[in-house]
């Protein structure tokens, strides 16, 4: 018979409680065991001496006849000193898998593609024109227009104000006085 050391879920739902049992491999989790020899309550502080309760002799003895203790178990008996456990190291734990690589990559090539399509865009828009229209540019325009749109304007006379003062016309010029004033 393969014998465990293990942990058996007690307490409410959200308030765990663990008993240390030594059982049958083959049982269930909470079912039937060989014998408790200690307590688990994670809900403690880590430092609290009661957080981890355990009888050392019989875990020794279930040890010593050949019991298999699970990975936190392990960690309990490393920290009172009955069974050294082998520290584990992965080193591809953070690595993505290889689809997420590959939507990786799938998206940086868009971004590169949209950047070259963006600079080219921008170097046709500066040969064409022969100056280059900066992005201060039109948030300057916007901010004439809003200042010149009363708040209760209807959509085409909007429309209207900002036109003229894209061009550079009469309400471009009231807008520009109004802002030396204030």
């Amino acid at each position: 018979m393969a014998v465990a050391i293990r942990l058996s879920r007690g307490g409410a739902k959200k308030r765990p409680y663990y008993r240390i049992v030594v059982a049958d491999s083959r049982s269930a989790r909470d079912g039937k065991y060989l014998e408790q020899i200690g307590t688990y309550n994670p809900l403690l502080a880590k430092d609290n001496p009661e957080r981890v309760k355990l009888n050392e002799e019989r875990a020794r003895y279930w040890i010593g006849v050949g019991a298999q203790a699970s990975d936190r178990v392990a960690r309990f008996l490393d920290a009172a000193g009955i069974k050294e456990r082998a520290a584990r190291n992965n080193p591809n734990k953070a690595e993505p898998g290889d689809k997420a690589k590959e939507r990786a990559e799938e998206k940086a090539a868009k971004l590169a593609e949209a950047e070259e399509a963006a600079n080219e865009a921008k170097d046709a828009e500066s040969d064409s024109t022969g100056s280059v229209k900066s992005e201060d540019t039109a948030e300057a325009v916007a901010e004439a227009v809003a200042d010149e749109v009363p708040a209760d304007a209807s959509a085409e006379d909007a429309a209207a104000i900002a036109e003229e003062v894209s061009e550079g016309g009469p309400a471009a010029e009231e807008g520009g006085e109004e802002k030396a004033e204030g």
